[in-house]
């Protein structure tokens, strides 16, 4: 009898604690995806502000950027000078969102979508482009979320 009540105990606290579990995973998710937008934000915002160190400073360490038609770069250095020559050439203007954000343990990805205008500093006409985008994030030791790969091609020019 006694092993019978301590078994029926041991499934009923079994039972309330799963849910618990689980809508607190729910949560964290919901955290985490709310965090990954975050960055993206803060990326985009350092853009508009001609901000390379603003931009880099989301990259990891070790991160790769692809872009289009450009070799790698590879490392925040290379990420800065990346963004740091479409700043000394061009005014600048991004529109940028997520589509879709989904995390799994310590890593995460964004797929979004981008509108870039580029106004050449020593005038010209002004390009709009439109571009769909992958970054690939990592949890860090102190719980926040830095880009570790970023690449994007173009859907074209905007009429």
């Amino acid at each position: 009898m006694y092993v019978q009540k301590t078994r029926l105990i041991g499934i009923a606290i079994l039972t309330m604690i799963v849910p618990v579990d689980k809508a607190l995973g729910q949560i964290s998710t919901r955290d985490d995806k709310a965090a990954i937008a975050a960055v993206s934000e803060a990326r985009a915002e350092a853009f508009n502000q001609g901000d390379a160190e603003g931009i880099a400073r989301h990259f990891t360490r070790d991160a790769v950027l692809m872009a289009p038609g450009k070799p790698a770069s590879v490392g925040k250095k290379s990420v800065r000078a990346y963004y740091q020559s479409i700043f000394d050439a061009f005014e600048v203007q991004l529109d940028s969102y997520y589509e879709e954000v989904e995390v799994s343990g310590d890593m995460a990805y964004g797929r979004g979508e981008a509108t870039v205008r580029l106004t050449p500093r020593n005038g010209g006409e002004t390009k709009v482009t439109s571009s769909k985008y992958l970054n690939i994030l990592a949890r860090q030791p102190d719980g926040s979320w830095m880009t570790t790969h970023d690449i994007w091609n173009s859907n074209g020019v905007v009429p």
